[in-house]
Parts: structure tokens; sequence; C-alpha cells
């Protein structure tokens, strides 16, 4: 603005030829002319230029006239304009063709996309992004989290709120989750497609572990239970960038709308557990989509309806079913962990990647897509399933002394010793405490044979003896060898006393 103002004073006040101008100021001649011309249009006297702000000579300068963008005098809908480019091929010179055909005296093409341009700046700004009728849902969880309230101890737990909109219409669907594992996470899909009836194309979720194994910009890395879950219902999935949140600026903003007219009006409400809570989120969560928007002047079920579920694909009459995947590695016990539980798998496969699915209650795990084991899913934390033939040779045979194998081996000596060896493992609090005493007596057979070993049970079983010792003391001193009778009599008997003594003996006293 100061060489706008020093040409225009050297040409008005001092009278210089644009000429000297242009070289005083090293500018071009053309560009003081444009000066000059300018202030002339706009009927400016340097005395009115002196009085201005920077900001208004630039405006009286360089504004253009104001131009209507009063289109209905020419029947021209930009509602309807902005509805129909959402649809798939759709385009603005289509478009006018079709409007020329109905209104041959109407606006040019080139009047006809400046006047829906102009009208879209009326719009706020997240209408820029070009959203394609039934095409995206956006997922996401919310940062600002609900709470219940555990009814025995009081104790405040903040639990999950997840949240899918549609991209066009903004149609939403919200619920509480107590976390943000896989199968909530599925699950929660599995619901909102129920809620809507109907299925979109593509799914746009953030970078969260249970979707996204391993984040990238270009070649995102998909969990496989929600690759199988997009699988079931025909949907792609498209991860947004890592650190781009404008990717997903429709759930971004429908999370902010759900805190603000859903959490804000539950923060007086006690809840004791999610069931309650999600009941009273579906309440709200319909007076959400039937509110209507302010530019638009329909509400999101309206849009919904109109143009996101005519154009979405088919809810599949069968729910997706929900099986977990992992990737363990295989321990140097044989076993793998799966949600803290362990399950063997044959021993070669010691420090290998393997692939483990739950499903319905069974665990199944592969290797290169070749099965080696299956297993019941285990009920408790940190418990084990472990089958022998999963096992090395030198584990199996010590693990072979089972109970059952323990009381036929038993059973083949003799009825007292499997009673004894029942006895010894019925009375201990874990019943594998008594497997290593059981092999201990069982294994005097080897050196005393069984029928002794039988007649020594015996013996234990009357005096309530359990413990290896004292069987083996039993045997070593020859006790379970019943003693023969004694019939014969002393030889010497001069030293022995007779019955005449003790008669002799009273009589005297």
């Amino acid at each position: 603005m100061r060489r706008i103002r020093e040409s225009l004073r050297l040409y008005f006040e001092n009278n210089i030829s644009q000429s000297k101008i242009s070289h005083a100021l090293n500018i071009s001649r053309s560009t003081v002319q444009d000066y000059i011309s300018r202030c002339t249009i706009a009927s400016l006297s340097y005395d009115d230029i002196s009085k201005l702000s920077d900001d208004e000579l630039e405006q009286k300068l360089y504004s253009k006239p104001a131009m209507s963008v009063d289109t209905s005098g020419k029947d021209m809908d930009c509602h309807l304009i902005h509805k129909e480019l959402t649809k798939s091929g759709v385009t603005l010179r289509l478009l006018w063709e079709e409007y020329k055909k109905d209104h041959p005296e109407g606006y040019s093409y080139s009047q006809y996309c400046w006047y829906y341009q102009q009208w879209r700046k009326t719009l706020k700004v997240y209408m820029r992004q070009q959203h394609i009728a039934g095409e995206r849902v956006y997922v996401d969880y919310s940062g600002k989290k609900p709470c219940i309230v555990n009814r025995f101890t009081g104790e405040i737990i903040e639990v999950e709120l997840l949240v899918m909109c549609w991209g066009y219409s903004q149609y939403t669907y919200a619920e509480a989750q107590p976390n943000q594992k896989l199968k909530h996470w599925i699950m929660g899909h599995n619901r909102a497609f129920k809620f809507f009836d109907c299925v979109p194309q593509i799914l746009v979720p953030d970078n969260y572990k249970g979707a996204v194994k391993k984040a990238h910009r270009y070649d995102p890395d998909i969990n496989q239970t929600y690759t199988e879950f997009s699988q079931h219902y025909g949907v792609g999935i498209i991860p947004t960038r890592p650190h781009h949140p404008k990717d997903k600026a429709k759930v971004e903003n429908s999370v902010l709308i759900v805190q603000r007219w859903i959490l804000a009006r539950l923060r007086n409400q006690v809840f004791h557990d999610i069931d309650e809570l999600n009941r009273a989120i579906a309440r709200l969560l319909i007076d959400l989509n039937n509110r209507k928007m302010q530019k638009l002047q329909k509400s999101r079920k309206e849009l919904f309806e109109e143009v996101d579920k005519p154009v979405a694909r088919t809810l599949p009459e069968q729910a997706f079913v929900l099986r977990e995947w992992s990737t363990p590695t295989v321990n140097m016990d044989y076993h793998i962990e799966v949600n803290k539980r362990y399950y063997s798998v044959p021993w070669n496969y010691y420090g290998k990647k393997v692939q483990a699915c739950l499903d319905a209650g069974v665990l199944t795990v592969f290797h290169s897509e070749k099965r080696i084991a299956i297993h019941n899913e285990l009920k408790k934390d940190y418990s084990y399933s472990t089958f022998p033939e999963h096992m090395p040779p030198h584990h199996r045979a010590q693990y072979d002394w089972s109970q059952a194998v323990l009381l036929r081996n038993a059973h083949t000596i003799g009825p007292k010793t499997e009673a004894l060896i029942k006895k010894i493992i019925t009375t201990k609090v874990h019943p594998q405490q008594g497997y290593r005493p059981c092999q201990g007596i069982l294994r005097l057979a080897s050196t005393y044979g069984n029928q002794r070993l039988e007649a020594a049970a015996e013996i234990a079983l009357k005096y309530d003896f359990t413990r290896v010792q004292q069987i083996s003391d039993l045997l070593k001193n020859r006790k379970d060898i019943p003693s023969e009778e004694c019939t014969g009599t002393v030889e010497n008997t001069n030293n022995i006393r007779g019955q005449s003594y003790y008669r002799t003996n009273e009589e005297s006293i």
C-alpha cells in the first residue's frame, strides 16, 4: 500500500508523469497507470485517499461489485444440487445439462457453477469433504467417558463410549462398553449395523489396536478378526492416517455432539451397570437423530432415510459370529498364552509363531495354515490345558503316572494295594500330591514282589500307614511274613519253678 499511496501522491499532488513515477518507484508504467485508473473509477481524490486507512483504501480500489446469490428467479435449487452430487457418478456438468433441458433460458454453465460454489460457502467448513451417499461409516471411541457406580462398594468405574456415524447424513449410533477389547469392538459394530438396518461400503476406523495391528500411511496391517468381519458384511476397511484427525472429522464432530446432547444430559444420573446406561443412551440417541440440523433444515434420520439408506448395502440375515485371532509364540514349555490362559501345542513347534483362533468356546491353533492343536476354552485365568500327545517322550513318561494309571497298576498287584493307593490319593487336598508317593509304593513290587507288597498293603490299611518309608520298613523287616506257631518245649527244665513251688510258699505264709 505504501507504493500505491506514493504513486498517487506524485501524480495528483506533484503532477509528475507516469513514466517518471515508474522510474522513481522502480515499478512498471502499466502498474502506475492501473493505480490511477482504479482511483478514477472509485471517484477518489487525493484528499479522500489520505483520510482512508490501508484496509479501506484496498477495499475501495480492489473490491468487486457484490453479486446476488439468489437463484430463485431461474429455478436453480442449490440444496437439490448439493444432495445429487453425493451420488456416485453425478457431476455438475450432468446436473446443468438436465437443468437446461427444463429451463432453456436458465443460467450458462459457468454461472451455474459460480452460484453453486457461492452457496456452498454458506455451509460449515466440514462440508468441504465430498461424502458419497451410502459409502462410509466413521468409527471412534469418545475421549470423554461415562461412568457407572458399583452398587455394593460405591466405586466409580469409567467405561468406554463407541460412536459410529454415516459420512453424508451424520446418522449416529452410540453405546457404552466395559473396555476397548476386540470382542466389544466387534460386537459394537454388529449392534450398530442392526440399528442402521443396512451396511456401508467402507468403514473408516481410527488406528485402534483392535482394528489395526500396525499403522501405516499407505499399507496398514488390519487385524485378522476385523478382516473376517469386513468379509462377512462385504465392506472395505480404510483406517485414517496416523495423527490426522481431520481424516475422520465427521466422527470427531459426532463424538462432540454425543458428549453434549447425551452425556451432558446424563451427568446427574447414577447407573449401576452397562445395560442400564445403554438404555438411557438409546433413548437420547433417538432425540439426537431426529433433531433438525440448522443449515440443511433436516434431521439426521431424514437425510439417512432419503440419501444413505437407499444406496447402502443390505444387511445379511446372519450376524457375524466373533472369532478372536491372535499370533502367540510357542513357549519353552510348549504352551501358548491366549487371554491369560495356556494351551499346549506339539513340542516340536517351540519358538515358532502360530495363529490361534477362539471361536464359540473352542480354541484352534494353526501353523502355516495347518491345524496343529484344538482345545476347549478354559474358563479361569492362568489355568492350563495340556495334552500328553503334545509332550516330548521323556515328559510323557513322567506324565503317564496319572490317577487312572496308578489305580490300574495297583489293581494288577492286588485289591489291598489298590485300596491303599486310592486311600493315599483321596486323602490329599490335591490328588496330584499323592501321585509321587503312590509311584514309590508301586515300585517296591519290583524289589519284594507283588505277593509281599499286597501283604504289606493289608497291614498298612489296618494301621493307617500311608508313607512310602513306612511300607518300605514293613517289607525290609519282614513284618509282612506271618510268624510260625510255637509247638515245642524248653529242653532244660531244671531252672523252671514248678506249680508245687508256689503252693509250698503259700502254705508257709
